[in-house]
């Protein structure tokens, strides 16, 4: 029977499947696979990890808010120390903005450091956030988090832009190493005084914070950071290095305009 109500409607269900089937395909191959179903992750791989091999990786830990209260100061931790044991080790983190103007944040060589560090960005609109960690035999391991946010954080002046404050504390820096009882660390928690302009507000040039290194008293580079305009203004920064780490350190850098960092961190 031609009009049978019952083989329509298993004909309607069985073309649903195949379509929804067809579309989750598509999807995948629109976002490369991505678990947050981003359009620009396939972008972003090309650019930033080209051929080499990459999974999305559960032990990548990355947190941040539900929802970015404050967009131009959103609170992020990247945790990749269940990757220790793994391809020899972490290389380097990479962390990115997909829908970001601007979309490199940082990016963290740990060193003799622990794979871990936590930090303040700006972001323009809800976005994935990513830290894509290399480790030292290759693979690229990728971790994910979406952060809800108000919006504007990348083209909105700083506090001490608006204020003129940003000149008298320019690059000065405050450190604190203390024992992190909890993970067996020691923790480093450092500040520098930094308008981190990120270039898209009107007669502001770009203007941040290129390059920090941290040197023991031997001149040993212990960890280096490549900093980019979405950090948040006056830079926060919590890193972890071993237990034993200890003495007097050498905090070092420079910004986009040539201006030095130098400080002593007693741990």
């Amino acid at each position: 029977m031609p009009n049978d109500p019952i083989r329509l409607n298993r004909r309607h269900l069985l073309l649903g499947a195949a379509l929804s089937a067809t579309g989750a395909h598509a999807s995948d191959d629109l976002t490369g696979g991505d678990p947050l179903g981003s359009m620009q992750w396939p972008t972003l791989r090309k650019q930033y990890l080209g051929q080499a091999p990459m999974r999305f990786a559960p032990e990548v830990v990355v947190r941040g808010p539900t929802f970015a209260d404050d967009a131009m100061n959103v609170p992020l931790q990247v945790d990749a120390r269940a990757l220790a044991g793994t391809g020899g080790g972490v290389e380097r983190i990479q962390v990115v903005v997909d829908r970001n103007p601007v979309r490199e944040v940082l990016t963290y060589e740990p060193l003799r450091a622990l794979p871990v560090l936590a930090f303040r960005i700006r972001m323009e609109q809800a976005s994935p956030v990513r830290a894509m960690v290399k480790t030292r035999d290759g693979q690229w391991h990728v971790g994910s988090t979406w952060v809800q946010a108000a919006g504007g954080g990348c083209t909105v002046p700083g506090a001490t832009r608006a204020d003129g404050s940003w000149s008298r504390t320019l690059n000065q820096v405050q450190a604190r190493v203390f024992p992190n009882a909890i993970e067996g660390s020691r923790r480093l928690r450092l500040r520098v005084m930094h308008p981190m302009d990120t270039g898209l507000v009107a007669g502001v040039p770009a203007f941040y914070i290129e390059q920090l290194q941290l040197d023991d008293a031997a001149g040993q580079p212990w960890l280096r950071l490549a900093l980019h305009e979405p950090v948040s203004e006056n830079p926060l920064l919590t890193l972890e290095l071993p237990r034993e780490a200890a003495g007097t350190w050498l905090l070092h850098g420079r910004d986009n305009n040539g201006n030095r960092i130098r400080a002593e961190v007693q741990a």
